[in-house]
Formats: structure tokens, C-alpha cells, sequence
């Protein structure tokens, strides 16, 4: 017999029973897509979250006041250094050589007005050097000038939110605002950008780090963010970080340096673990699939003893009855896979839609292990089936006994 009579064979065995077949069909295709559609999830949310940090900059380190360190004893009793960062301390990180830039921040809420028009706004004070280690883009006008960080400057940069809100189409530059009980005069207008780890850059007054200061009476920093010369440089400037705070605070190590690519390492190494998760749950279903297949071609063998007993008499051999069986298996799987990608196909643009600033990748190895499983399981759980049909007696096949 040839593999085009194999084939042949086994599509007409398949669309004998419409309904045995779609049954397996369906749960083939369920299986396959629910592996690719939670792999692509598992993807995006890994993706998402590297570009959310991307977003902030590159070769960044974030330093952030006080240490967390155990101290021994029953959990969780944890020792707490209550040291502020400060302007100087941020200023005299600008000495090392494996640092490009230093953006002190300081972090409130005031109200802000203008016309008549008030609104709370989240307040970011800072120094020029934000705009290169965030990657900002002015709308209009400029940045924050440069200067003595020390001096408290009465200018403002406007989230572009911010701006719609207080000036709607009217021009903003040059136009005195009041934060607070301070009067700032806007300079810019930042660009959209979106949100970045929670924090919406359209939604912030960016003044001078010293104007912060003074308008929230405070003269400790949120966080000092720093840009290395290169990626090589990463280590050596949280070294440099690391000695030149502990000398300034009377060798106590009270700070912590977060590196952007050990964040974005960790992250990576999560969502790649829990995407294989979900992606394995998924494929429990396939295995289901599999059984599911095998019962049903065990039903059919029987259904068809006496087409089994007729391909015998006439001198079938049993690893022939095997391979019409074992066919029509891997054709159901096939199929099944078939229509399982387009049902994933079609989940990822519903999602796409529904969600549309998700991005939602597709790994190229999800599709071929949902396929190959597939196919791989069709075929291991046809083999029972096929053997049994192998080994029927034509006599007895044919007496329907």
C-alpha cells in the first residue's frame, strides 16, 4: 500500500464520523492554543517590563537612602539606617571618572494653578542632567537651564498633561504659574512619553532640585539617579558610589545602589521561568488531548472490526494496519494543530485589541513545541489502538465477533 492510499485511507476513516473527529479536533486545537496564547502572554509581560525600565535610561544605577539588613533573632526583625541622602552627597558623586551623569531628585505633591484653573500635581525636582539620564524630549521650549544645583531657580517644566490641563490650547511658555505658595515661570513642555515603572512623566512639574527643597521645607533627596560612561563601567561606578557615600557618612554603608541591568536581569529570569510554567500547564492539556484521541480510536477499532478483518483477509499485514491507524492519528493531530494556531492567532488579536499597549510577542519556539507535542502525542497515543487493531483475528473481524 502506498503513503498516498495511507493518507487517503485515513481522511476517509476521519470524515466517517464527523463527530468522533471534530471532538478531537477541537480538544487538539484547545490544547495548542492555549500553549501559545500563555506563551505569548508570559512574552509580553516580560517584554513590558524590560521596556518600562529601558524607558528610564541606560547603564543607570539608582541610589536609594537607608539599608535594610537582618540583626539576627526571630523574623522578621530588621535593622533600619536612618540616613538622608543630600544635595552634596549627590554633588560629590560627580567627581568619579566611570560617571557620565548625577540626577538628584526630590519627590512631593503641591497644588499648582494657573487662570483659575488648579489641579494636584506630582512634583519632581531635579537638575538638567534628568533630561539625558531619562532620555526626555522637550514639546517646547527647553530644559531646566543649567547652573549652581544649590540655588533654588523659580522655573518649570510642564508634563504635557499637565499642560492641556492648566493652558489648554493657550501658549504656556514664559507664563508665571503658581506651585504651591511659590510663582515658577514655565521654560518647556515635556514631549509624551508614557508611563515608566509607575511614574507618568506627563503628569509632573519638573523644578530645580533646590527649589524642591525649599517649597516641601526638606532637605533630604527621594533618590539619586546616575548614568555610568558605558556598560562596563556599571560596576565600577557602584563601587565608586558605594566608597564615596561611606566616607561621607562617617563610614556607615547606609544606602542601596540598584542596578538597572540586575533589576532587569532578575525580571527576565521570573517571567522566562513563569511563561515555561504556564506554558507546561498549558500543555497538560495536550496530553488530555492525547487520551482523549486514544479513546476514541480505541472505540473506532472497534466500530471497524470488520474493515479491519477485510484488509487482513486480503493479505494486510499487521505493521500495515498499524500505519492506517497510526495515520490517521497524526492527521487528526496535524489538523488539530492547524486549527489550534489560528485559534491563537485569533486570541493574540482579540488581546491586542483589548489591551493595546501590551505588547504581545509570539516566541517562535512555542509554536513549534505546540506542534510538536501535538503530533508527538497523537502518535503516542495511537499506538495502543493501532496494536490492538493489529492484532484483531480477520475470522473473527469478519463474523463481527
Amino acid at each position: 500500500m502506498k503513503i498516498t492510499d495511507i493518507i487517503r485511507f485515513a481522511f476517509r476513516a476521519s470524515t466517517g464520523y464527523p463527530t468522533r473527529t471534530l471532538l478531537m479536533l477541537l480538544a487538539m486545537a484547545i490544547g495548542v492554543g492555549s500553549v501559545v496564547i500563555l506563551s505569548t502572554l508570559g512574552e509580553g509581560a516580560r517584554s513590558y517590563v524590560v521596556g518600562q525600565f529601558s524607558s528610564l535610561g541606560t547603564n543607570l544605577l539608582i541610589v536609594l537612602p537607608g539599608r535594610s539588613e537582618t540583626v539576627g533573632g526571630p523574623p522578621p526583625l530588621l535593622g533600619i539606617t536612618p540616613r538622608d541622602l543630600t544635595l552634596d552627597d549627590a554633588m560629590a558623586l560627580q567627581r568619579s571618572s566611570a560617571i557620565k551623569y548625577v540626577a538628584p531628585i526630590a519627590l512631593g505633591a503641591a497644588p499648582a494653578s494657573w487662570g483659575g484653573r488648579e489641579r494636584e500635581v506630582t512634583i519632581l525636582g531635579s537638575t538638567p542632567h534628568l533630561f539625558q539620564v531619562r532620555q526626555l524630549t522637550m514639546a517646547l521650549g527647553r530644559f531646566l537651564p543649567e547652573g549652581d544645583a544649590s540655588r533654588a531657580a523659580s522655573v518649570c517644566v510642564l508634563g504635557y498633561k499637565i499642560k492641556q490641563e492648566l493652558f489648554g490650547n493657550a501658549s504656556a511658555l514664559g507664563e508665571p504659574i503658581r506651585i504651591g505658595d511659590r510663582r515658577f515661570r514655565v521654560v518647556g513642555v515635556l514631549a509624551k512619553k508614557g508611563q515608566s515603572v509607575g511614574m507618568d512623566m506627563g503628569d509632573v512639574v519638573i523644578i530645580p532640585v533646590a527649589s524642591a527643597q525649599a517649597l516641601f521645607n526638606s532637605a533630604s533627596l527621594f533618590r539619586i539617579m546616575i548614568e555610568a560612561n558605558d556598560r562596563d563601567a556599571i560596576v565600577r561606578a557602584k563601587e565608586t558610589v558605594l566608597r564615596i557615600i561611606r566616607e561621607r557618612h562617617d563610614g556607615d554603608d547606609d544606602i542601596t545602589v540598584i542596578s538597572q541591568d540586575a533589576v532587569l536581569a532578575t525580571f527576565d529570569r521570573i517571567f522566562t521561568a513563569l511563561t515555561l510554567t504556564v506554558a507546561g500547564i498549558a500543555a497538560i492539556s495536550l496530553a488530555v488531548a492525547g487520551i482523549l484521541i486514544m479513546n476514541v480510536m480505541l472505540i473506532a477499532v472497534s466500530q471497524r472490526r470488520a474493515e479491519v478483518g477485510l484488509l487482513k483477509a486480503i493479505g494486510a499485514p499487521g505493521g500495515q494496519i498499524m500505519a492506517l491507524f497510526l495515520a490517521e492519528s497524526a492527521i487528526l493531530s496535524i489538523i488539530g494543530a492547524a486549527l489550534g494556531l489560528l485559534l491563537a492567532a485569533a486570541g493574540t488579536w482579540i488581546l491586542t485589541q483589548i489591551f493595546p499597549d501590551f505588547p504581545l510577542i509570539v516566541p517562535l519556539w512555542s509554536l513549534w513545541a505546540a506542534v510538536g507535542v501535538s503530533v508527538a502525542t497523537g502518535l503516542v497515543f495511537g499506538v495502543l489502538p493501532a496494536r490492538r487493531a493489529a492484532r484483531l483475528n480477520p475470522v473473527l473481524s469478519l463474523s463481527r465477533r
